[in-house]
């Protein structure tokens, strides 16, 4: 060791008891520089501390979170398959009878009594309510008077032309016995004139009276001809005032007789939308009379699908007690409620408890698929959408997401255009809680 480190660590240890003693004697010295290296080394040990921190929470991030376990009786699978596939479109709906006759007022009426209530069996001649309306009962007799009147003056003018034309018939016929006496006697008179005994102008006198009455015979015939033209239209203006009178009659007995509501076919009535007391306007629908017998399917299909039904296309009707078949026969125009209505005419047998009203569930067949490569449909998957879905691996155990094309859809299966082969296993139930994942682990 050199003198000079000797004397340098002397004085340390010198110093360092000297800085003993002070401590008990109650004294500090001041190091300032010891001071300072210890908050150095405090500020270097924080920083890597927070380095540290920091890097174990990328390294944390960047590692792949871990596949999510799943127990296989929670998930809906199905099996890709090529071959048919039949492209389909549901709805709700009720069935409806086909023959509905609704009964109308005819007239402003009060509502008497109700004679049968809803859920009868009725015959054409069933009353089923009971009006009143003194005003229809009034113009009834009115109108019955005035047909009568009508009656008595068109008897009475026809008895007065038909007097008119006898008259004119023997004013004809007693001109044309003077015009025979006096054709009689110029043919006489012309004899005796060429023998001299009878002079030209008195011949020729006669002769002049004979051509007259002629001329009055044509125009008396002529009259004659004219009066029965007259006559008969005089008499057909009549009988067209007194057919209007009539009709207004059987149109005012119509309407008292329509005071007593009657079914008009035969079925069971439905409605009766009115109460005993209250006053009904003329056309308010009073009664509501089906056929039930005859019945067909109103569906409600969703506007979205509406757009590929036609008519005549099958439809598989189910009743809840059995399914029967039908074909479309009218689509609503129009859109309610999101909903497109649908008619179906029903072509097989309707099981026992088919009535009106009843909600049944229609399957409408747009068309059949040959040779495509399909699956149950998944939840929320729409056609023509790319989309991704969990594929099962072979031993069941994990299901890794892969990137679908899909299809034309149907009500419950949907066609593969890209990213599956027949014999793949996937999920269809909602995966949506693990859209974080890429894989999952089947227990």
């Amino acid at each position: 060791m050199s003198p000079n480190k000797f004397h340098i660590n002397q004085s340390n240890m010198l110093g360092m008891l000297l800085a003993r003693r002070l401590r008990q004697w109650g004294m500090d010295i001041a190091r300032p520089d010891l001071i300072a290296k210890k908050r150095q080394r405090q500020r270097w040990i924080v920083a890597a501390s927070v380095v540290s921190v920091a890097l174990l929470i990328g390294l944390i991030w960047s590692l792949p979170a871990a596949a999510p376990r799943v127990e296989k009786s929670t998930l809906w699978t199905d099996t890709v398959k090529r071959g048919e596939m039949k492209r389909e479109v549901r709805g709700p709906g009720i069935l409806v009878p086909k023959e509905v006759r609704w009964i109308a007022a005819e007239t402003t009426a009060r509502v008497e009594r109700i004679v049968i209530k809803p859920g009868a069996a009725v015959t054409p001649d069933s009353v089923i309510l009971e009006l009143s309306n003194p005003e229809v009962m009034d113009a009834v007799l009115a109108a019955r008077a005035a047909l009568t009147a009508a009656e008595a003056d068109f008897a009475a003018r026809r008895m007065g032309l038909e007097s008119q034309q006898l008259d004119q018939k023997a004013t004809t016929a007693s001109i044309e016995g003077d015009y025979e006496a006096a054709r009689l006697q110029a043919e006489a008179e012309a004899d005796l004139n060429q023998k001299g005994i009878i002079s030209d102008i008195n011949y020729r006198r006669t002769q002049l009276t004979a051509d007259s009455l002629k001329v009055r015979i044509d125009i008396e015939k002529e009259r004659a001809t004219k009066f029965a033209s007259t006559m008969q239209a005089q008499l057909a203006a009549d009988r067209a005032r007194i057919e209007q009178l009539r009709n207004t009659a059987a149109l005012r007995q119509r309407q008292a007789d329509a005071l007593q509501v009657r079914a008009g076919i035969a079925g069971i009535l439905q409605q009766v939308p009115v109460q005993e007391g209250a006053q009904v306007l003329a056309g308010a629908n009073l009664a509501r009379v089906a056929v039930p017998g005859v019945l067909m399917a109103e569906l409600r299909i969703a506007e979205t699908q509406a757009k590929d039904v036609a008519l005549g296309l099958k439809v598989a009707v189910d009743t809840r007690n059995g399914i029967v078949e039908g074909k479309v026969s009218r689509i609503d125009p129009a859109v309610v409620a999101g909903n497109v209505q649908v008619d179906v005419d029903l072509l097989g047998a309707l099981p026992d408890g088919a009535r009106p009203d009843l909600s049944v569930d229609g399957t409408i067949e747009i068309e059949r698929l040959a040779e495509v490569i399909y699956v149950g449909r998944p939840a929320y998957a729409q056609s023509g959408a790319d989309t991704t879905l969990f594929r099962i691996d072979g031993d069941g155990s994990q299901a890794r997401r892969i990137p679908v094309r899909l299809g034309r859809a149907s009500v419950n299966q949907i066609e593969i255009v890209q990213g599956l082969q027949a014999g793949d296993q996937i999920i269809l139930s909602d995966t949506s809680q693990w859209d974080r994942h890429e894989r999952l682990k089947i227990d």
